[in-house]
């Protein structure tokens, strides 16, 4: 009864959140909100479900998962942050609202509520990973440590490496292909998705004495589905080939979107 009422709980505040979230981007004209609120409100609610009460005080694996996806919001959301306050707004909620007409407000709205259960979905994995209840320092705990490290350093340096290429003058309308994006057109996808993965490493028992454990790989599987089919890569793409045209073309023949590699295909997602 006590979890049920914390996955309520937890619901509730993040709908809440993201609908506060809604009324920022509709004041402001500025949809960089959206996605600052929800990396923040996400990483929040993590670490309120990680330090949830099991037994007599908290165990490290809590604590560790607790700073884990602690320091995961705080960089994308401050990194988020940073652009949103620069005035930048995202073209994806842009182009949104342009198909969406006279509805878009109403749409914008319904969207964020499925953007607050997204977030529900990742918490309930990153509490199954902090409330396994073996001994710690199992051979997951240290993969998925890894894992999400990786994905840290591998996200901030795209980061850095794309706003380094747009700060040249020389670079004003070219696509950026330096570093890690020679490597796929996506890097900062690839790496936040590589980050979700820590979680099953963590939660999963194959011994079968933690069966919510299983529940962890939900994350992975809706981060890939949503950055490679769904909020991700797609608009980010019909924008490049808007703003960048032919050049963004040839990118797309020479390095694969989402896996590290050559393209696949033209337009090859995945």
């Amino acid at each position: 009864m006590a979890l049920i009422t914390a996955v309520i709980v937890l619901a509730v505040a993040l709908s809440l959140v993201m609908a506060g979230a809604w009324l920022m981007a509709e004041r402001t004209g500025n949809h960089g909100w959206v996605d600052t609120v929800w990396s923040f409100a996400t990483g929040a609610a993590g670490i309120a479900a990680c330090v949830l009460p099991a037994g007599d005080g908290w165990m490290p694996r809590q604590i560790v998962v607790a700073v884990l996806v602690g320091g995961w919001s705080l960089r994308l959301g401050t990194h988020i942050l940073q652009r949103t306050m620069a005035g930048h707004d995202d073209p994806r909620y842009a182009a949104l609202r342009e198909q969406w007409g006279r509805a878009a407000s109403g749409r914008l709205f319904l969207f964020l509520q499925v953007q607050a259960l997204a977030a529900l979905v990742l918490v309930l994995a990153v509490a199954a990973a902090a409330h396994n209840p073996l001994p710690f320092w199992r051979w997951g705990d240290a993969l998925g440590i890894v894992l999400a490290l990786t994905a840290f350093a591998g996200e901030a340096v795209a980061d850095r490496q794309l706003a380094r290429f747009r700060t040249e003058p020389a670079h004003r309308g070219e696509v950026c292909d330096a570093g890690l994006w020679g490597l796929t057109r996506h890097p900062n996808y690839f790496f936040e998705w590589l980050g979700w993965l820590a979680y099953p490493a963590i939660a999963i028992a194959w011994s079968g004495a933690h069966p919510f454990g299983f529940w962890a790989l939900a994350a992975p599987l809706l981060m890939y589905v949503l950055l490679v089919h769904g909020s991700g890569i797609p608009p980010t793409e019909a924008h490049m080939l808007q703003s960048r045209g032919d050049k963004y073309r040839a990118y797309q023949q020479r390095v694969n979107a989402f896996w590290p590699g050559p393209a696949l295909g033209r337009k090859e997602t995945s």
